[in-house]
């Protein structure tokens, strides 16, 4: 049986904000919402493609709701009804030109906009049977990989003129970056976009010393709770940060948690790996800054899934605890306006994965490499590292979509804490 995998890919403002994320999914050898090698379109096999969105999202649903998700509906999707699955503020339905020629898929991708669903489409096309859908579409999706300049700048002019969104995808280099932002697209989605964020993140980041001691004591091998109860209580910011945290519904006790030392004894030493990282990120108001916050999700999404395949693999010979930590301090050097090197260098993790981290080298930097090629939809690269890690490939998505559901439980206590 052909391997099945499914992923999100974040799609931003022009000002680098996630507004929303693709879900992107491959399976039968074939891939929806990716390209085409050669002429820069998606492949479709309808049944192949429905089999295998269908069966995932009829039992895992829930987990990709409270997020705007852009998912392209072959017509065996649209006829299943299975937008449904979703509220209408989670999702935006995709379609594309089968959909378009096909009138009964028509016929229910108009009832969808009536029950106030948003659409948008693939690779819009100066034809009839696009533009007589102009009024039902919320969001045209441009390829900027393939369509000439002359064609991107008109489309892009009569879709400003008419309100519409205009998302720019495809948009792997700097070149294709500038082109979109001068072209006056509204989003993007692609490699570089990923790249601007980062640096934009990067730009503006910064690092307490209190902060920097607490993350060197937490991550020893056998971390000193007095030490870690030290370090916290010379910063006032950070003694009422972690008492408000152990003080929610989601760690709170019987008696209410009034010192640093109980917040730690509550909180426990893994869930306080996470919230260091949340307290160094807020500002004075408890708020977190929208590129620090972006990497702050994947860092902690990566957490997970490099801990939860550990379990799935004797290839790789480190602890849960350092599959963990990997994945958490893979966006340091953007949190952190230092070099990731230098970082690594103040703290107390092992060579395996600091080699992981710098270089992707050893047992540990393939675990590293397969996560980051998920993300990236990268799947001959996903394949080819489940093997040499003897990770079965059909376990990819459940473990993923459940190390999301983790992150987005986080971010959940976040939304709490600040309320």
């Amino acid at each position: 049986m052909a391997n099945k995998f499914i992923v999100r890919c974040p799609i931003k403002d022009t000002q680098s904000r996630v507004i929303g994320y693709e879900i992107l999914y491959h399976g039968e050898n074939t891939l929806y919402g990716g390209d085409d090698s050669e002429k820069g379109k998606p492949k479709v096999n309808e049944f192949a493609v429905a089999d295998t969105i269908y069966s995932f999202l009829t039992q895992n649903s829930e987990r990709v709701k409270g997020s705007l998700n852009f998912m392209t509906f072959t017509t065996t999707l649209l006829l299943k009804k299975v937008p449904h699955l979703f509220s209408k503020e989670d999702l935006v339905i995709q379609i594309d030109d089968s959909v378009i020629i096909h009138p009964l898929a028509m016929r229910f991708v108009q009832i969808f906009k009536q029950e106030g669903y948003r659409i948008a489409i693939n690779d819009f096309q100066f034809a009839p049977r696009y533009v007589s859908l102009i009024d039902e579409i919320d969001y045209i999706k441009l390829n900027f990989k393939t369509m000439n300049e002359v064609s991107l700048r008109n489309l892009i002019e009569i879709a400003s003129g008419m309100g519409k969104h205009c998302i720019a995808y495809n948009v792997d280099t700097e070149e294709l970056y500038q082109r979109a932002m001068a072209l006056g697209v509204t989003e993007l989605e692609g490699e570089a976009v990923a790249e601007r964020l980062a640096s934009k993140a990067h730009d503006t980041s910064y690092l307490k010393s209190t902060f920097f001691q607490l993350l060197i004591a937490v991550t020893k091998e056998e971390p000193d709770l007095n030490e870690i109860e030290r370090v916290i209580s010379m910063d006032a910011t950070l003694t009422y940060a972690l008492l408000r945290v152990a003080n929610t519904v989601h760690f709170a006790t019987r008696n209410r948690t009034t010192t640093v030392h109980q917040a730690i004894m509550n909180i426990g030493i893994t869930q306080l790996q996470q919230w260091i990282y949340l307290l160094c990120a807020s500002n004075e108001e408890g708020e977190l800054d929208p590129f620090f916050e972006e990497f702050l999700k994947i860092s902690f999404m990566r957490a997970n899934f490099c801990a939860a395949l550990l379990n799935h693999t004797k290839a790789v010979p480190i602890s849960k605890n350092d599959a963990y930590i990997m994945g958490m301090f893979s966006t340091l050097d953007y949190l952190i306006d230092a070099p990731l090197e230098e970082t690594l260098a103040e703290v107390p993790i092992s060579d395996d994965i600091k080699n992981a981290l710098l270089n992707w080298s050893g047992p540990a930097g393939a675990l590293y490499a397969l996560v980051l090629s998920y993300e990236g939809a990268d799947w001959d690269k996903v394949n080819k590292l489940c093997d040499m890690l003897g990770i079965a490939p059909s376990l990819l998505t459940t473990l993923y979509f459940e190390c999301m559901e983790q992150a987005n439980q986080v971010w959940e206590n976040i939304n709490n804490l600040n309320e």
